[in-house]
């Protein structure tokens, strides 16, 4: 993922509007405070919740 460190400062979960942190791994932006992952798509965050994953879910 190439994302500038600009727009992530600025970038908050459309849910809880808390901080987002980058997951490369995953290609995803994980909120801080919620059990949300946004995915990023051609370096283009995609803050929908219709889009977002539970993290939990898929851990095992």
């Amino acid at each position: 993922m190439n994302l500038d460190p600009t727009l992530l400062e600025i970038l908050a979960c459309p849910d809880d509007h808390a901080p987002l942190e980058v997951h490369e791994e995953t290609s995803e932006l994980w909120c801080t405070s919620c059990d949300r992952a946004y995915p990023v798509q051609d370096d283009i965050p995609v803050l929908l919740l219709d889009e977002a994953r539970r993290r939990s879910s898929a851990a095992s």
